[in-house]
């Protein structure tokens, strides 16, 4: 990817109108020291010290696109309770567009809970609702999302399997939004990647990737393998398989793989880089550049992303310092 490229993508972010519709969480993290074991059972007893709450799941794409200074609206459902309440006054405060975020009292809003001490996580427990949406929900969700799809420039679809992105709503969104000439990035839970055929582009990992092939992938060979299942199952889409810390390989049809290897940053923690991947990509294609020069600048803010703990939402500056001090 060229300098040229990242520098058009930081110039004209601002200009960029993302609609992210998903599975929307909060990840709330709660730190402290942990100095005894329990005498009711062989656990720590940690001392809380901290408690953190941020925008997750298909919030945090959001909370992405907004970081990197572009205009985000995010479609989702919450529950009716305290962490709805949370998730909310953190989007207000990013200024992400929530008229599409609307509200279900029959489910909970999806929590990530990770409990950490010394700097080490001991559990996590999660607080969700797996089960589809209903009709109602699914019809007026559907409904916002519409009200939002002329004045976007990209999409995203963010599937967490948390019951919000059903195949009916994909092949809906993806229709609509390729009706009115707007490129769709997935970012896929279902191994079932038929259901999001027609979008610019999706976004497995590696296992992710694997187990929609449904074969070992162990080396590069066994990857393209896979890929060759997979084109097929999602023509015309691209697909942009990420590789941890062998970077990011992507195939387009008809055309030569490309390989990208994964920025020199020291890896702190992987949570969300997916995110960061996709809100990066749908920016980038929202502005009219390449898929090719997309997954190149997605690839470098993934490396931001994994160099800081949890969730986190990598900032334009960030993006800019790394353009000084390392042209790429």
């Amino acid at each position: 990817m060229s300098q040229l490229s990242l520098h058009r993508f930081l110039d004209n972010a601002a200009n960029v109108h993302v609609l992210v519709a998903g599975d929307v969480m909060l990840d709330a993290y709660i730190s402290g020291s942990a100095l005894r074991i329990s005498p009711e059972a062989p656990v720590p007893v940690v001392g809380v010290a901290r408690r953190r709450y941020v925008p997750g799941g298909a919030a945090n794409v959001a909370a992405n696109i907004a970081a990197l200074g572009s205009s985000a609206s995010l479609a989702g459902v919450t529950g009716v309770d305290d962490s709805a309440v949370r998730l909310r006054s953190e989007l207000d405060r990013t200024g992400i567009n929530v008229h599409a975020l609307i509200e279900d009292a029959s489910r909970p809003t999806t929590t990530k809970t990770r409990i950490t001490a010394a700097g080490q996580q001991i559990v996590r427990f999660d607080d969700e609702d797996r089960s589809a949406l209903s009709e109602a929900a699914e019809t007026l969700l559907r409904a916002r999302c519409e009200e939002l799809l002329d004045t976007v420039d990209a999409c995203v679809i963010s599937d967490y399997a948390k019951g919000v992105v059903t195949g009916s709503f994909c092949h809906w969104l993806i229709t609509e939004a390729s009706k009115r000439g707007k490129p769709v990035v997935v970012d896929p839970k279902s191994a079932e990647l038929a259901r999001y055929r027609g979008a610019t582009v999706v976004t497995p990992n590696l296992k992710e990737a694997q187990e929609a092939a449904g074969i070992p992938v162990e080396s590069s060979a066994d990857l393209l393998k896979a890929v060759g299942l997979l084109l097929p199952e999602i023509a015309p889409s691209a697909l942009l398989v990420t590789r941890g810390e062998d970077g990011m390989s992507l195939y387009e049809p008809l055309q030569a793989a490309r390989h990208l290897p994964a920025l020199k940053n020291e890896v702190a923690d992987v949570t969300g880089a997916g995110d960061t991947v996709v809100g990066v990509l749908a920016i980038a294609l929202g502005m009219g550049l390449s898929l090719v020069e997309s997954a190149g600048i997605a690839n470098i803010a993934a490396g931001v992303a994994v160099s800081h703990h949890g969730t986190w939402a990598v900032r334009r500056e960030e993006l800019a310092e790394l353009l000084v001090e390392a042209p790429v």
